[in-house]
């Protein structure tokens, strides 16, 4: 099909991209990337990807700052051109279809609306610019204010609402054309805590009204595990895991993954045992862990253990690991009670769990003992 589209495009340009940008009007869209690379001299901002979001589908990404993210939504999106590979929208190649032909909604952090416009009038323009005949603008419009909850605002200007007012409208005005991918781009970073909440569940009703296919990039992994249905996990410009939030946390590839995607205790491995149960491993201060399953290759690996799965107690408990320690920080945030112990002068590890069921509340300098069970112990791979 890629020589064919090819082929058509240079015989008739015109008529090839119309055609595929026609393709895309239907909402709802498979998004594939087909070894899709990208690199500015000798820098690589993004490794051969192969990549396939199903139609419908809340997919998200997210990675740390250089990692990729950024470059493979701008090549989505059009506004990067490949120097190797395609993405196909709906099985059809989308190379050479301009920005504006992709049926694609944008949604970016700092909101980008026309000031200078009432709300009403922004989220008009982009079915003005695809032509929408008038009697039906301003029945458009009301459903998109209604799917948002701002019916009573449509003739104020952006600067009289809220930031999540604001936000609100950029969603009604990405949306109102049904497109066939609806791109987020950090959509809530400028609000706060609080607003951020509230968003992330009206972004997720307003994906299971419409049914498009949505592509959301963050930096923040909490936002990502709460709302899409998968998450690729970017670094180094290349996607290093993909799967659920669930999967990701409980099953991270390697230490770059498990310390990413919420908070891990990570120990260096000095040795690894198979035995009749799992695996042991023994630490560099003298511990020896057991897990159930992990890592057993050649290269160095990680103990990783999340804090909410160890028991902190005064006397030593009966589970599968026990390590002896130090409180060294104790703090209570969100309802939650956290503490901080050095283990035998080694690494020291985070333990934490909800106040309403904290038994035990040791102070800093106290000895206590650190448990916890195999099942919860994962060996992950260096990187």
């Amino acid at each position: 099909m890629n020589a064919v589209l090819s082929g058509m495009y240079r015989v008739a340009p015109r008529l090839a991209v119309r055609d595929r940008a026609d393709h895309l009007q239907s909402a709802g869209q498979p998004i594939e990337y087909v070894s899709i690379c990208k690199r500015y001299g000798a820098a690589v901002a993004l490794k051969p990807t192969n990549l396939r979001i199903e139609a419908g589908e809340f997919f998200s990404i997210i990675g740390p700052s250089g990692s990729g993210k950024t470059t493979l939504l701008g090549l989505t999106a059009g506004f990067v051109a490949a120097s190797e590979g395609h993405i196909k929208i709906g099985g059809v190649s989308i190379e050479g279809v301009p920005p504006f032909k992709r049926n694609i909604g944008m949604v970016f952090q700092n909101y980008s609306l026309f000031p200078h416009k009432t709300v009403g009038q922004n989220i008009a323009f982009p079915l003005q610019m695809r032509g929408i005949p008038k009697r039906d603008i301003a029945t458009r419009v009301e459903n998109a204010l209604r799917l948002v909850r701002l019916e009573n605002v449509a003739n104020r200007h952006p600067n009289a609402l809220s930031g999540g007012q604001q936000q609100r409208v950029a969603l009604a005005r990405a949306s109102v054309y049904n497109p066939s991918l609806l791109v987020m781009d950090e959509p809530l970073s400028a609000l706060d805590k609080n607003l951020r909440e509230e968003l992330q569940y009206e972004i997720k009703q307003l994906h299971s009204k419409l049914g498009c296919t949505v592509l959301y990039v963050t930096h923040d992994q909490a936002e990502a595990a709460s709302m899409a249905e998968r998450i690729a996990i970017m670094n180094a410009g290349e996607i290093v895991q993909l799967g659920s939030a669930r999967e990701l946390y409980r099953n991270p590839r390697n230490r770059f993954v498990a310390a990413f995607l919420g908070q891990a205790n990570l120990i260096p491995v000095a040795g690894l045992e198979r035995t009749a149960s799992g695996i042991a491993a023994t630490t560099p201060f003298g511990e020896r862990i057991v897990s159930v399953k992990g890592y057993e290759g050649d290269g160095d690996s990680w103990i990783c253990v999340r804090p909410e799965a160890i028991r902190i107690t005064a006397s030593r408990p009966e589970m599968d690991n026990v390590v002896k320690g130090v409180v060294v920080d104790t703090t209570f945030m969100n309802g939650v009670q956290r503490h901080r112990v050095n283990i035998n002068g080694g690494p020291v590890v985070e333990q934490f769990e909800q106040i309403i069921s904290a038994s035990y509340t040791p102070a800093i300098g106290t000895e206590v003992y650190l448990g916890w069970r195999a099942d919860d112990t994962l060996i992950v791979a260096d990187g």
